[in-house]
């Protein structure tokens, strides 16, 4: 099952604590994310898998700065520089997995392979894949 998340890639942010640390929240941006991701899934015909073992690979597109020479915009379109930046690969694909609970399986516990890739590419997004072991 394949399906793609537009926009620049997010990842998941950790908890944060109000002042006096009786409470936390999830921060603004994780929760908007992971709903964008449960609709794309959804929009683009995603279902439940069985309860077993699941594999998932995420290619996450970083859009080309501008602000980068005609010769790193090029080096990074043909793969050559790839995005060393914030978010970091664990954390988009911890969103994701996150976000899918209860619609493509039970728990992410049940990803049992895990491939992340960063690039640079000419329209920012992610793709995502799983299937069934």
């Amino acid at each position: 099952m394949r399906f793609s998340i537009p926009g620049e890639p997010v990842g998941k942010a950790r908890p944060r604590v109000v002042r006096n640390g009786s409470r936390t929240y999830t921060p603004e941006k994780t929760v908007n994310y992971e709903a964008l991701v449960k609709v794309e899934f959804q929009r683009q015909g995603g279902r439940m898998m069985k309860d077993g073992p699941v594999k998932m690979r995420v290619l996450a597109w970083y859009g080309i700065p501008r602000s980068a020479s005609k010769r790193k915009q090029e080096a990074m379109r043909g793969g050559l520089i790839r995005p060393t930046k914030k978010p970091d690969c664990d954390n988009v694909a911890k969103i994701i997995a996150d976000a899918l609970n209860g619609l493509a399986w039970r728990d992410d516990s049940q990803v049992v392979s895990l491939h992340v890739e960063k690039r640079f590419g000419e329209v920012p997004g992610v793709e995502v894949e799983i299937w069934e072991v």
